[in-house]
């Protein structure tokens, strides 16, 4: 009889039932992982991840490259003042200006009209009343009198002279309460080209004023009255007449440079061309012993 293969018992030996082994408690399920994205949100994450980087980097170059220092300082300046015009000098001047006639012996006020010959234009440059004019304006004359902005009128006396610049010194005896002396202005640095005003009486009519530019330096003029040459003038081209002679020369500052102390005359009829000369105030305040520069 052909034997079977042997079948192995659980029961243990001694006939006693093994115990049933106890089941394994079931695993919690593993959380399933999240599913892969597409492929067009991985590339879009991509793309900004690498613009965020690139941002950066420009922005940390630019700040590298460009200071702040770079910012204009002019930008944080204060503008220009405005250039002054010929109408501001010649009211800033015009305080100061004042018209002298000179009188022969004997001679009436009333026939001032006939000497025009000795009506010319002064200065103020001191608060005492001392004056500024041309030596051929009161050089002779028996007796001065000055007339101020303000129309009051005033004796003066020459007090001193300077024949080699036709420069003279005069002194009010009476002053308007308000008299104000003119600034004066080295003519150091000074430029043709340069924009002036000339102020005084022409004809005796004033007092008035005239725009032009200075058009030379270091002049020399003879009068056709024949008096001394005069040198260092200041050339310009403001127009002037008998009766500015002694009157400021200054800038658009309302600054004295010169007193105008004759112009170019070809011709017979003593009137202006184009060409006037004044005396470097330099030399007109050392008539007087001043010396500012």
């Amino acid at each position: 009889m052909a034997r079977r293969a042997a079948v192995y018992s659980s029961a243990r030996r001694g006939g006693t039932p093994a115990p049933k082994a106890a089941k394994p408690a079931p695993r919690p399920p593993e959380a399933a992982p999240p599913p892969p994205p597409p492929p067009q949100d991985r590339h879009r994450k991509r793309h900004i991840a690498i613009s965020t980087v690139i941002a950066g980097g420009v922005a940390a170059l630019i700040w590298f490259l460009v200071p702040t220092s770079a910012v204009p300082t002019d930008a944080f300046e204060e503008p220009a003042p405005a250039k002054l015009s010929a109408a501001q000098a010649y009211e800033m001047i015009l305080p100061s200006v004042v018209h002298v006639r000179g009188y022969a012996e004997g001679e009436e006020e009333s026939a001032e009209k006939d000497n025009e010959r000795q009506s010319g234009t002064g200065v103020i440059i001191v608060d005492n009343g001392t004056i500024l004019t041309n030596l051929h304006v009161v050089q002779g004359a028996a007796r001065i009198k000055v007339t101020f902005v303000d129309g009051s009128e005033s004796a003066a006396d020459v007090v001193g002279a300077r024949p080699e610049h036709d420069l003279a010194v005069i002194k009010a005896r009476n002053l308007p309460d308000d008299t104000k002396p003119a600034t004066l202005r080295s003519t150091q640095g000074l430029r043709p080209g340069e924009e002036v005003v000339a102020v005084g009486f022409p004809f005796g009519i004033g007092p008035s004023a005239s725009a032009g530019v200075i058009s030379g330096l270091k002049r020399e003029y003879r009068s056709e009255q024949g008096r001394p040459v005069l040198t260092n003038l200041i050339q310009f081209d403001a127009a002037v007449n008998p009766g500015n002679s002694g009157g400021p020369l200054i800038t658009y500052d309302g600054e004295v440079i010169g007193i105008v102390t004759g112009l170019l005359n070809p011709t017979a009829q003593r009137v202006f061309i184009g060409i006037g000369f004044a005396v470097p105030i330099e030399n007109a305040a050392g008539a007087v012993g001043l010396s500012p520069f």
